[in-house]
């Protein structure tokens, strides 16, 4: 198929030559006789194109054209046509097809052959497309492989006539290109040279050395080609036309086809190649003139390379001009790196003396011998401070007119000068002279013509000099001859060191050998006692590991022990080679009454006799161990079910429940047990015996003396008691607790003369709780301090605020073990600028007991500040009546357990307990308070007995709000 649009004629029955052809004859042949067929195409890889039958006129074929471009806006056929526009599946080619039957056509023959056209035109199209992919990707193949070769060849190190000639025999494979030549342009000078010239008609030979001038070929194509600077191609006669160049035959016979592309270095012009045909026109197209683009930049690239290889050339020699003339100067570098090395090595012995001298004298001698192989040495000598820092010593001296210089008391000498200053001297006459006449030294000995002294260091102190001096003229020392004897003054204070460190080792050494021969005594005397004393650690160690593993009192396994033991047990049952097993926890009841009632020895002879029956209870496999107080572990695994542990749950509670003798008495006993049973779930024994605990207290609950198993309701209450306490501490950080104030009222006449901050908890979930639902909670999580605290913060900031009556907070025995908490408190008043005596504090008998001392310093601060005590749910508690002689208590609030009796016929003790406590107040002259009235037979019997207050629903509820004003 053609890439550009094209028609042809045909007529029935005659052969077609192309598959389109072939095609448009099959669809010509249903169409009945003297029809008429025209179909155009677009497709992305075959171009625009089309196709007529001869009877198709100008206007069908244009008729299919318009179709194709418009498609759907004109498709209207007309009158006896048939008219169609369509999409391959791709939507890459779009075909159209126009049709005058000669005769007309009913709708299925219509539609039948339009859709045999699609399909016909559709394929013929497809195989159309394959086949130019296929001579595309050929070219492709050859062209890449041409060009390969190309660029192999450009870095190769063949001659570059040899390598321009095996070029030209790759562009001939690709185009036609018989006749090439290759310049090189100098657009400095304005010359070229042929590098390389083939040609059938012209029998110029290349000459690659010879440069042609811009005069020489005035009217030349390849100068006009070099001036312009981009590809031309065309027959001669245009490029001349079209660059200004006149016809001279003595350039060359004209060509039908001429393509010439530049090479290019950067932006400037610095050569071209040039391929013409002289027998056919429109040899060359745009693809063959990219090809020449890229061959002419590997030739240039061979160009530059060649250029690079003679220029290298040329520098390789000046560089071997200056490498003679540097290794003239190495050897003189030589010579003085030779002295180098010797001063090196020298420096080296020095340093290796400081070590292996066998004495400070013959160290000072080799490092003489080795400076004087340095530097003129024969006047040498070492100065040192002696200890008293008063005197100069000399240990070391060689000296041509001072051979014995003694020893001096420090003056304003040279050497002193050096130690003075800490630093280096080089000096001769006038510089001494100078030194002198300024006051600065004194000249000792003979005078120096020149002379070199350098500070003696140990560490950062100076020890004293070393010295060289000269009395001729020919010898003058210089700042090198410094450097090296600061670097030997070093060294020998490193020796100096070193013989004082050696000599001090000595002694110690002899002292050790002292002490060791001693020791040795001391050591075989006390070998025999170690001997013993081993065996005695032995049997410490044992009784030690035996007192780490179990208790004391009752000798068996403790906690750790029981641990370890679950843990095995764990294990084991994880990998299915154990038996089940189960966790007794189990706790004495009243225990706490045995030791506040017969002492603590009575109470650890009930523990050991306990301990001994519950071991003779289980089997001798189980493991038995105490816990701590009156607190029993049990471990033991059963075979069948969990129906052995309660039996024998009931026969520890059984054996446990027998009387028993203590101090006197005879005891009955009793326990409450709980039971946690192996499950996956559990991790490690720990969390076994919380499990077992937890049913031990669920067992108190139900009333002791049992058992209880824990199971999922227990976990779902633990959980929820979790999840509360999780509660409870963000809603301490969120400040969610708040006081809620119940009016206290004067009996008789119903005047409001305080109130009661309950406290309530403001539940994001919950809503309102009462402390019912979380004190105990707050109280076992030690929590519940905090939350007080936030409670007495904002009923102080509401005293602050102003109002009548006074405010009672209820103080839990918690605080009273705290010792600042009534500095903490009264704090929170200076804070806020409140007034302290509207406050009163509301504790329990519990909490004067608890501490009484402290409690009573407590209270006693709290009342000089105008805070009063009341005593709350009086009557409850042990009710003795020293506390109230002893502590400051102003107030007894009545138990609303003793209020709830008046009236009550079936209770008729409440009300002579109420007049007895009423009595008592009164003559200890306390007020009381009646908590929780409820009825107004209450109130009134209460009026008739002689309480003054009271407080409970019937008289007032609490509320967020106190007197009308509401809380911040």
């Amino acid at each position: 198929m053609s890439s550009q649009s094209a028609s042809a004629g045909m007529m029935p029955g005659d052969p077609a030559t192309t598959p389109t052809e072939r095609v448009l004859q099959v669809l010509l042949e249903m169409l009945p006789a003297g029809s008429a067929l025209a179909v155009s195409w677009r497709d992305w890889a075959l171009g625009t194109g089309g196709l007529a039958t001869d009877q198709a006129s100008t206007a069908l074929r244009r008729r299919a054209e318009q179709i194709l471009a418009d498609g759907d806006a004109v498709l209207r056929p007309m009158p006896g046509e048939i008219a169609l526009t369509w999409e391959n599946n791709d939507g890459n080619a779009r075909m159209a097809l126009a049709a005058v039957p000669g005769e007309p056509l009913d709708a299925a023959a219509s539609a039948s052959f339009s859709l045999l056209a699609r399909t016909l035109v559709g394929a013929t199209l497809d195989t159309a497309r394959a086949h130019a992919r296929i001579v595309s990707l050929e070219k492709s193949k050859r062209l890449q492989q041409a060009l390969y070769e190309i660029a192999d060849l450009a870095g190769t190190d063949l001659e570059m006539s040899e390598m321009l000639r095996r070029i030209h025999a790759v562009v001939n494979s690709l185009m036609y290109a018989e006749n090439c030549y290759i310049v090189l342009y100098d657009d400095q000078r304005r010359s070229v040279r042929f590098l390389y010239f083939a040609d059938q008609k012209d029998p110029y030979i290349a000459e690659p050395d010879r440069d042609f001038s811009e005069e020489e070929m005035a009217n030349s194509m390849t100068f006009a080609l070099l001036r312009h600077g981009q590809p031309l191609r065309g027959p001669s006669t245009v490029i001349r036309q079209k660059l200004g160049v006149i016809r001279d035959p003595s350039h060359g016979p004209d060509s039908q086809d001429w393509l010439g592309v530049p090479m290019r270095r950067d932006d400037r012009v610095c050569g071209a190649i040039v391929v013409q045909s002289y027998d056919t026109p429109a040899s060359y197209a745009d693809e063959d003139r990219a090809l020449l683009g890229y061959v002419a930049q590997h030739i240039l690239t061979a160009l530059d390379r060649k250029h690079a290889h003679v220029d290298l050339e040329r520098r390789v020699e000046d560089r071997t001009h200056e490498l003679q003339r540097a290794n003239r100067e190495l050897q003189a570098e030589i010579i003085e790196r030779k002295r180098a090395e010797k001063l090196q090595s020298a420096l080296f012995r020095i340093t290796d003396l400081a070590i292996t001298s066998e004495s400070l004298e013959r160290f000072y001698a080799d490092v003489h011998a080795v400076v004087d192989e340095l530097i003129d040495a024969r006047n040498f000598y070492i100065a040192l401070l002696g200890e008293n820092k008063q005197t100069l010593q000399f240990p070391y001296t060689i000296d041509e007119r001072d051979p014995m210089r003694k020893s001096r008391r420090i003056g304003n000498g040279l050497t002193e000068f050096v130690i003075e200053t800490g630093k280096a001297l080089l000096a001769d006459r006038t510089v001494i002279s100078g030194l002198a006449e300024g006051g600065k030294v004194i000249q000792h000995g003979p005078p120096a013509y020149s002379w070199l002294g350098v500070p003696l260091f140990q560490g950062d102190e100076v020890l004293g000099a070393v010295v060289v001096q000269s009395y001729s003229p020919e010898v003058k020392f210089t700042a090198h001859d410094q450097s090296l004897l600061n670097f030997v003054a070093h060294n020998i204070g490193n020796g100096l060191a070193r013989q004082r460190a050696q000599e001090s080792l000595r002694v110690a050494h002899a002292e050790l050998e002292r002490r060791v021969d001693e020791r040795t005594r001391e050591l075989a005397e006390a070998n025999t006692q170690l001997r013993a004393q081993i065996s005695e650690r032995l049997r410490a160690e044992q009784r030690l590991t035996h007192q780490a593993t179990h208790d004391a009192l009752t000798g068996l396994p403790n906690r750790p022990h029981l641990l370890d033991r679950l843990s095995a047990a764990i294990e084991r049952a994880r990998h299915g080679d154990g038996q089940a097993f189960a966790v007794l926890f189990l706790d004495l009841d009243r225990f706490k009454l045995v030791n506040d009632s017969i002492g603590h020895a009575a109470g650890d002879e009930l523990l050991i006799e306990v301990a001994r029956r519950i071991t003779m209870t289980v089997r001798g496999n189980d493991v038995v161990s105490r816990l701590g107080g009156d607190e029993f572990a049990v471990l033991m695994e059963y075979a069948d079910d969990e129906e052995n542990i309660r039996e024998l749950c009931q026969r520890l509670l059984s054996v446990l429940a027998r009387p028993m003798w203590v101090a006197g008495r005879e005891l009955y006993p009793s326990a409450s047990l709980g039971i946690a049973v192996w499950h996956p779930r559990y991790r490690n024994g720990e969390e076994l015996l919380r499990d077992a605990d937890a049913a031990m207290y669920r067992a108190k609950e139900q009333g002791r003396d049992r058992c209880a198993m824990f199971d999922e309701a227990m976990r779902e209450a633990a959980m929820h008691s979790l999840d509360l306490q999780a509660d409870l501490r963000r809603a301490i950080n969120n400040r969610d607790f708040l006081p809620f104030y119940q009016p206290i009222l004067r009996l008789d006449d119903g005047e409001v003369v305080g109130y009661e901050a309950l406290l309530r908890w403001q539940h994001e979930r919950r809503g309102l709780l009462t402390p019912p639902d979380f004190i105990d909670l707050g109280e076992d999580s030690g929590l519940i301090e905090q939350v007080d605290w936030l409670i007495y913060e904002q009923v102080v900031r509401q005293i602050a605020r102003g109002g009548d009556g006074y405010v009672s907070v209820n103080v839990s025995p918690r605080h009273f073990r705290s010792p600042d908490f009534a500095d903490r408190l009264l704090a929170m008043f200076e804070a806020q600028g409140a007034d302290p005596s509207r406050l009163r504090v509301e504790i329990t008998e519990v909490a004067l007991l608890d501490d009484a001392p402290r409690t009573l310093r407590t209270l006693s601060t709290l009342r000089e500040h105008g805070i009063l005590a009341q005593l709350d749910d009086f009557g409850t508690g042990f009710s003795a009546l020293s506390y109230l002689h002893r502590f400051p208590i102003s107030v007894l609030k009545i138990d609303r357990s003793f209020i709830a009796g008046i009236g009550d016929e079936g209770r008729p003790e409440s009300l002579g307990l109420v007049r007895a406590i009423l009595a008592l107040a009164r003559t200890l002259g306390i007020d009381t308070i009646a908590e929780g009235i409820e009825t107004d037979e209450q109130r009134q019997a209460l009026l008739e007995l002689g309480c003054s207050f009271g407080q409970g629903y019937l008289l007032g509820r609490p509320t967020a709000e106190m007197g009308g004003v509401a809380l911040v």
